[in-house]
C-alpha cells in the first residue's frame, strides 16, 4: 500500500502532461492533416513562409500544391501551407469581429 501511495503523484503527473500537452497535438496535426486534404482549386491560401497565393492546381506526384501568386505560380508542399493563416485570408470578417 505505501509503494503504491508513493507513485500517485507520478501517476498524476502524467495524467495532467497526456490531456495538456499529448492529445491537443495530436488534435492539431489531425486538423492540419484534414485542412491539406480539403484544399481545392481556387482557395485562398497562405503559406508558413508568408507567401499568398490562390491554389490553380494540385501534384499529387510530389504531394505538393501549385499556386499562382503576384509572381507568376509556385509550386510548394502541402506541409508548408498554414491552416490559421490560410483562415484568416479565406474569412477575414471573423477576425474583425474579435
Amino acid at each position: 500500500m505505501d509503494q503504491i501511495s508513493s507513485f500517485l503523484p507520478f501517476i498524476a503527473i502524467i495524467i495532467v502532461f497526456y490531456f495538456f500537452m499529448i492529445r491537443p497535438q495530436q488534435k492539431r496535426q489531425k486538423e492540419e492533416r484534414n485542412f491539406g486534404e480539403s484544399l481545392k482549386k481556387g482557395d485562398k491560401v497562405v503559406t508558413s513562409g508568408g507567401i499568398h497565393g490562390k491554389v490553380v492546381d494540385f501534384s499529387e506526384k510530389l504531394n505538393a500544391v501549385i499556386i499562382e501568386t503576384g509572381a507568376g505560380k509556385i509550386t510548394v508542399n502541402k506541409a508548408s501551407i498554414s491552416m490559421e493563416l490560410s483562415k484568416l485570408v479565406q474569412n477575414p470578417e471573423k477576425e474583425t469581429k474579435k
